[in-house]
């Protein structure tokens, strides 16, 4: 049931237009410093710390703002703030664009950081959410498939402009797209305000046969945040040095490159089979899953990932963990607590989330130099094992207070 005021475009169009802006937002910001990060670096005199120091800055800014954000997504609907955002962004890559020292390039980042938290990530999943209603599993699954091509698409096209237009037009052009593109889809598509708040009864018959009750609330927000979370720190870390570590183990160079390019397909086909299967499989199920598969890649690395075979393993059964991770983080609250309520909740998840993503890329960098393969890997297991360890109690405590 709709209002005057919220008329969501179909949902086809909302996941397709959603997933573009998504595929600009990531690509345009996060990936910069992957792709143009050693050139900027050169240009302004900065060390890679400082360059790789940005999307820190933004991702730390996101976690002090999702907790509001969130709620007011609830209260407001995601329009005015997602094309809010995709103002900022364009003007905290213009400010990039004329970065001169560490002050504005950082205070650029500064202003990404704002903006991310407006149109990026979680928001998306909440704006979705609203406009599927009862259909929002299938629909953010697809939305994160399409929103998994970002770096598909931005790192060949940022290393062809970098290379033809250098680094700070590159940045220049990224700020017209989030006006000529994003600001659109976000006017166009998104409903005017959030859908009616249901009635205290319609509340209570639109939770899942999981959701949390008002006294188990807390405990199961506890666990669903602590459960993502050592999961994420690992995630983030394999993904910036899962090639690092298949070299470490004993692949050449090329065969790293090679076993790693694989990630990227098995991925998407896992999120693909995970839709296929939603009626069969449920969100918390494929959690338990998605939880598992990590540490067993992790032990098949401390066992020996040296042959061509054990390194497959490795980046298939990261590829699956990782895969299945992203549509759990948008889905899983989801079935835990009520729709109305869904913003509130992913935004408060948000902050530890945003927190890990921006150490894990310095803790595993410290661990590698200092510590090397087989100690980051024992440690990554630790948190794995703690991941997979809390997320089958917040299985069983779902369960018990379902029946």
């Amino acid at each position: 049931m709709t209002t005057a005021a919220f008329r969501p475009r179909s949902l086809p169009v909302s996941i397709i237009g959603l997933g573009v802006s998504q595929i600009v937002a990531w690509g345009s910001t996060f990936f910069i410093p992957s792709v143009m990060g050693r050139h900027i670096g050169d240009d302004l005199n900065l060390p890679a710390e400082v360059v790789f120091a940005g999307p820190t800055i933004m991702f730390v800014v996101g976690a002090l703002l999702a907790p509001r954000i969130g709620r007011t997504v609830d209260r407001r609907g995601a329009r005015t703030l997602m094309a809010t955002g995709s103002v900022l962004a364009s003007c905290g890559l213009v400010t990039l664009s004329f970065a001169r020292g560490p002050a504005t390039y950082l205070a650029a980042w500064l202003l990404l950081g704002i903006a991310g938290v407006m149109m990026m990530g979680t928001i998306s999943s909440i704006a979705l959410a609203q406009i599927a209603g009862d259909r929002a599993r299938r629909a953010l699954a697809f939305l994160t498939t399409v929103g998994g091509l970002a770096s598909t698409v931005f790192w060949p096209l940022g290393g062809a402009l970098d290379a033809t237009l250098g680094w700070r037009t590159t940045v220049l052009l990224y700020a017209g797209l989030h006006i000529l593109i994003c600001l659109p889809i976000h006017l166009l598509i998104l409903p005017a305000t959030a859908p009616p708040r249901p009635t205290p009864a319609a509340s209570a018959g639109d939770r899942s046969s999981g959701s949390a009750g008002p006294v188990r609330r807390p405990m199961v927000f506890a666990l669903l945040a602590i459960g993502l979370s050592t999961g994420g720190i690992v995630y983030t870390g394999m993904t910036l040095y899962l090639i690092e570590i298949l070299r470490e183990l004993g692949h050449s160079p090329a065969t790293a490159v090679i076993l790693a390019s694989f990630m990227g397909p098995i991925q998407i086909g896992v999120r693909l089979i995970e839709i296929a299967l939603a009626n069969r499989l449920s969100t918390m199920n494929a959690a338990i899953i998605g939880a598992a598969a990590l540490p067993i890649a992790l032990v098949v690395g401390l066992a020996g990932g040296a042959t061509v075979a054990a390194g497959f393993a490795i980046v298939a059964l990261y590829a699956i963990a990782n895969g299945l991770k992203a549509v759990v983080r948008a889905t899983l609250p989801l079935a835990l607590f009520e729709r109305s309520e869904y913003g509130r909740y992913m935004g408060w998840l948000a902050v530890p989330l945003n927190v890990v993503t921006a150490i894990a890329p310095v803790v595993f960098a410290t661990m590698m130099e200092r510590a090397g393969v087989t100690v980051t890997l024992l440690a990554s297991l630790v948190a794995a094992t703690l991941s997979l360890g809390t997320i089958f109690a917040l299985s069983r405590l779902a369960r018990r207070q379902a029946a």
